[in-house]
């Protein structure tokens, strides 16, 4: 499996630029929209984020989530895109490019509550299982359950309000689907 380190320090503020504001306008714009949204995640009491910065935000949960075991491997690289392409209606190349995307926020994202409590912000309620459950399938996707990547999902199903039971259901779909077998929660 195929470790991915993220670039220089440079690389990964205009990664995540790109991110913050849907690829939109120039340069200076960029910049200023991503300090914008990395403000927005470690305030105190956030406001909800607009749609793009909410995408970007849940798919660098998503691979936080992943990385969290260590081992950022490529069945849960896979399975991220096949999450936000099915999620947000993106080619392929679109969901590449939000993912390498959220790495860098990742990277460069607050901690989890914080980062958590944005998401919960601009998620409605009655997707949050569905969050969940994508959380899963990245999870699950390279076979193994971590205890770092069970006890990250546990904080962050918390985080968002959903009861354990719920988790727990979430996780049993993913696991009678099969976690290998390419679904697409959320």
């Amino acid at each position: 499996m195929r470790r991915v380190r993220a670039g220089s320090g440079r690389d990964r503020l205009r990664a995540a630029a790109r991110c913050a504001v849907g690829r939109l306008g120039g340069r200076h714009y960029m910049w200023r929209m991503f300090a914008d949204l990395l403000r927005r995640l470690s305030a105190s009491d956030p406001d909800p984020l607009p749609d793009p910065d909410a995408r970007c935000a849940l798919t660098a949960l998503l691979v936080r989530l992943a990385r969290s075991d260590g081992d950022y491997a490529e069945s849960e690289i896979a399975r991220i895109d096949r999450i936000v392409m099915a999620r947000y209606g993106l080619s392929p190349f679109e969901a590449t490019a939000l993912r390498r995307d959220a790495e860098q926020l990742e990277a460069e994202a607050p901690d989890t509550v914080r980062f958590t409590r944005a998401i919960k912000d601009a998620v409605p309620y009655e997707e949050r299982e569905a969050v969940l459950e994508a959380l899963w399938d990245v999870v699950l996707a390279d076979g193994e359950r971590d205890h770092e990547e069970d006890g990250l999902l546990r904080l962050v199903a918390n985080l968002l309000g959903v009861a354990d039971r719920d988790s727990a259901r979430a996780r049993q779909r993913v696991e009678a689907r099969g976690a290998g077998a390419g679904s697409e929660a959320g």
